[in-house]
């Protein structure tokens, strides 16, 4: 008797429209707006903590010690004790920290409950003692993590997919101020998760709901407790000209240039990473030491801080932009050397999220390439952000929203040169970075005859 296979996928497999208009749907819905509050709040109290944590240790720790500032030094025993508690949260406990962020920003599962611990004092390892890394990957996967804890304690064996769908709003909820927009934190799920279609909708709609209740939590506590909302955020951006054709000439520059830096970055972290891994606890503490090295040799050869090379860069764009002409040719090509070598040594062994130091190389060295003529300074800024972001995230779309959305008003005119920059980079990415080897499949034994013997 022949089998409906077709008939019995439909059932097992139903039609995403149809969901959506259900009232289990609707269920859904209020659940995902219900788990936004929680998660976002706790995403807050994690920035929070690294935000109070940060400047206890690298300016009042040295204070209180008796040393009148924070000495040149003091980044070595930073990241040292940084590096060696990453390294034992990564080798001891489940889940190896989170992410492994020299793999590129992916939408990964949704952690167990088990692995959230290790994830957390990753993160906090990495971000509190200066590594170059940001909070957005951890955020994602604590977000998600604790909204399909969430569900299980309601439900003991929810469905897959509505423990999927609720993950994915917590990581939703989780990021949704970080990047100065809960529009552009849901565009940043959507494109690294790869999703399309009518599946696309029951993802985004719990997912836009729960990013819009997290982002009003942020702005509420942000008040309330005076500490603001930690959204990336620009305060006094110039005013940009409208593109030339030399601009556009420049564009593809950036793209170009943007792309070599960023699969340099990339293939030098991987393979200190292999060394990182065969001894995981005295490589990380190295690695942070060579972070703290990078640190203290810009400082010490510019005379600007050593934080500038230190932490994501999430918090020094904004005093990069607005005190550009501080910073004179010679200290802008150091610091993207610094800052780019740290962020290779970072990816190497911490955990972390790499959005904001490629943000933060590449507007260093949009700034660095407006020194030459036909190249103004927001078009620059913007470009290299978009250019570099595209190179390290391979998000082209996220990119550019990334570029132009940071600087207001004036992302509009600056729009269509970010686009060009960000188009070559990740088309020059993709070529310049080799393609991953073919699996090899198990060789099958073949039936043979006998040998013929030799006469």
């Amino acid at each position: 008797m022949p089998v409906d296979t077709k008939g019995s996928e439909a059932a097992s497999h139903p039609d995403p429209l149809t969901l959506l208009r259900s009232r289990q749907y609707l269920v859904l819905l209020v659940m995902a707006a219900l788990i936004g509050v929680p998660v976002s709040a706790a995403a807050f109290g994690f920035l929070a903590l690294v935000g109070e944590v940060q400047p206890l240790i690298y300016t009042d720790l040295p204070k209180s010690l008796g040393f009148d500032g924070t000495p040149a030094w003091w980044p070595l025993p930073l990241l040292a004790v940084g590096g060696l508690l990453t390294a034992l949260t990564v080798r001891y406990l489940p889940g190896h920290g989170g992410h492994e962020p020299t793999a590129g920003f992916k939408a990964a599962g949704v952690p167990t409950p088990i692995e959230l611990p290790g994830i957390f004092f990753a993160a906090l390892a990495t971000l509190c003692f200066a590594a170059v890394l940001g909070p957005e990957a951890p955020l994602l996967a604590l977000g998600g993590g604790l909204a399909a804890g969430a569900v299980r304690l309601v439900r003991r064996d929810p469905p897959e997919q509505v423990s999927a769908v609720l993950g994915a709003a917590g990581s939703f909820a989780a990021v949704s101020s970080l990047l100065g927009s809960p529009l552009l934190g849901a565009f940043l799920l959507m494109e690294a998760s790869g999703l399309g279609g009518p599946m696309m909708a029951l993802v985004l709609v719990p997912g836009l709901l729960a990013a819009g209740i997290g982002a009003l939590i942020f702005v509420g506590l942000g008040s309330w407790t005076g500490l603001g909302t930690y959204s990336l955020a620009l305060h006094d951006v110039p005013e940009a000209a409208t593109p030339t054709a030399a601009e556009f000439g420049w564009a593809l520059v950036i793209g170009v240039s943007a792309a070599f830096v960023g699969v340099g970055i990339r293939w030098v972290a991987v393979r200190l990473r292999a060394h990182v891994e065969r001894r995981r606890v005295p490589a990380t503490v190295v690695m942070g030491l060579v972070v703290a090295g990078l640190a203290i040799g810009y400082a010490e050869g510019t005379g600007n801080a050593a934080t500038d090379v230190l932490y994501s860069g999430q918090t020094a764009l904004d005093p990069l932009l607005t005190h550009n002409a501080a910073f004179s040719v010679g200290a802008l090509l150091l610091l993207v050397l610094c800052k780019s070598l740290a962020y290779c040594a970072s990816l190497s062994s911490f955990r972390g999220g790499p959005i904001f130091p490629a943000m933060f190389v590449g507007a260093a060295g949009g700034i660095l390439f407006s020194h030459l003529p036909g190249l103004t300074l927001v078009a620059g800024f913007a470009m290299g952000i978009g250019a570099m972001s595209a190179a390290m995230l391979r998000l082209p779309l996220v990119s550019v929203l990334l570029a132009t959305l940071l600087i207001g008003s004036q992302g509009l005119t600056v729009m269509p040169l970010v686009i060009v920059a960000v188009v070559v980079s990740y088309v020059m990415t993709a070529r310049l970075t080799p393609l991953p080897a073919p699996e090899q499949e198990p060789e099958q034994e073949q039936e043979s005859s006998p040998r013929r013997q030799p006469s």
